[in-house]
């Protein structure tokens, strides 16, 4: 018996390591600060359709963290605008599981 609560007991702290690591990396990931209106960005590029999709995806993460740092934003403010929006809402779509794919699921069910 006791081996296999210490293996438990392992596991469960090995679990707990990996979640700590994905909300670490996660998090280093997160939109920067917001510049003022019409300034460009520390790189000089705007936000596209990519980094959008991203932001989108680590959304959740990103408004957690938004909520104590109030140089972290969930959205990007350079950014490439239409492009940049439709990602970040493709990106939070895939992540909620969203779309046509929910809709065949539950229509299954019914018959």
């Amino acid at each position: 018996m006791e081996a296999t609560d210490s293996s438990m007991q392992r596991r469960q702290v090995v679990l707990a390591l990996m979640a700590l690591s994905l909300v670490l990396v996660l998090a280093a990931c997160a939109a920067g600060a917001n510049p003022e209106v019409g300034k460009a960005a520390a790189g000089g590029e705007s936000a596209g359709f990519w980094l959008g999709l991203w932001h989108g995806i680590i959304s959740p993460v990103t408004f957690v963290i938004s909520l104590f740092n109030e140089k972290v934003s969930i959205y990007e403010v350079p950014n490439d605008g239409n492009w940049y929006d439709f990602g970040f809402v493709l990106g939070a779509g895939i992540l909620f599981g969203g779309g046509f794919l929910g809709i065949g699921r539950n229509s299954s069910k019914r018959e």
